[in-house]
């Protein structure tokens, strides 16, 4: 197995294989040669090639690509359109980009179990990897500073909430009424008064 460039750069997406419906994540590994490393896995094997640099050369003028750049986004997207299917072989297997004879296909050998096992450690701590740095600018981002720290600490003092209008509670002088409140009683209570003549 090709021994990758630490200034590599990696472009991960998965595919479906249009024809059978099996799930695969394609990669791209770009050297600082100019060339490229390709492959895709199904999580058990792995199949894998070199792209030269005359061979990207003729992908830049077949698809009027600019960069290298530009020709791993385009078989990124090429994967990603839905029109991608492999055809397997014993110790191979072939990459169609599209079901029309000018589409792009590329042939990749299989690799050995060791290597594929190298192979999808790689990808998957550089998946972890990935989304550490997505976390991580996402908690970034949404961290802000407290402008006014008086405010932010009036905002967790209790408050007091009146469900109703205010009513002012009047203090009952003596010898006020209690069924007409601010009106003085005219006569005192003398009580009631029973009639003790004999019962007929």
């Amino acid at each position: 197995m090709d021994r990758i460039n630490p200034e590599s750069k990696s472009v991960l997406c998965t595919f479906l294989d249009k024809n059978n419906q099996s799930k695969y994540v394609f990669f791209t590994q770009k050297r600082s040669a100019g060339d490229i490393n390709i492959g895709f896995t199904n999580g058990e094997d792995v199949w894998k090639t070199h792209l030269s640099e005359e061979i990207v050369s003729q992908l830049f003028k077949k698809f009027a690509l600019k960069s290298t750049e530009d020709c791993t986004v385009k078989l990124k997207y090429a994967c990603k359109a839905g029109r991608a299917f492999v055809k397997l072989q014993e110790d191979s297997a072939v990459l169609h980009l599209g079901p029309e004879p000018t589409d792009l296909s590329l042939s990749l050998s299989k690799l050995t179990v060791s290597e594929g096992r190298t192979e999808v450690k790689e990808l998957l701590f550089k998946m972890a990897d990935s989304l550490q740095q997505l976390e991580s600018q996402g908690a970034s981002s949404s961290f802000s500073p407290v402008k006014n720290p008086q405010k932010r600490s009036s905002e967790y003092e209790p408050r007091n909430h009146h469900t109703g209008p205010i009513v002012a509670v009047r203090k009952r002088l003596p010898g006020d009424s209690l069924i007409n409140p601010g009106t003085k009683r005219k006569k005192p209570a003398t009580g009631v008064a029973f009639d003790d003549g004999d019962d007929e």
